[in-house]
């Protein structure tokens, strides 16, 4: 009887995968690094108004937001316009204690260059804007940018 054996000429060759997790691992704590997670949780809807001449914020983490909008839960809390700071409804009496506790979380060297940015709807009148930009004013925050969109003209 004749024996058969195989050639061993074309056989499946092993891939070494014992560095696989080093590198998955490595790719996660990357990410988990570099991302950063969305600080506030909206409790206002805002459509921002457009503009014309928009120019882009350097240093975000210099900026505070004030939020002024309608509440998304109508049924809950009206149809009134609110501030949020944060994740909460406040009033603009609130928003000179805010701008301190903002400054507190900042390095001393960064205080001077803190910036206030509203992100007011665009329906929202005049009067809450200013009675804010009084609070702020009192509250020494002089710096303020108003959030927009872009106009496209095409």
């Amino acid at each position: 009887m004749a024996v058969i054996r195989k050639s061993s000429k074309g056989g499946n060759q092993k891939l070494n995968t014992s560095s696989l997790p080093d590198i998955v691992f490595m790719l996660l704590f990357f990410f988990m690094v570099s991302t950063s997670m969305k600080e506030v949780t909206m409790i206002v809807s805002v459509t921002l108004p457009k503009a014309s001449e928009v120019t882009k914020i350097e240093n975000k983490s210099l900026v505070s937001y004030i939020y002024v909008g309608e509440p998304m839960q109508k049924k809950k809390f009206g149809s009134e316009p609110r501030i949020q700071l944060n994740d909460s409804f406040a009033t603009v009496d609130e928003i000179g204690n805010y701008i301190l506790q903002e400054r507190e979380n900042m390095k001393e060297s960064d205080r001077p260059k803190m910036t206030v940015s509203l992100k007011a709807d665009a329906k929202i009148q005049m009067g809450t804007i200013t009675d804010i930009k009084q609070a702020l004013r009192k509250a020494q925050a002089l710096k303020i940018t108003y959030a927009s969109t872009r106009d496209v003209k095409m």
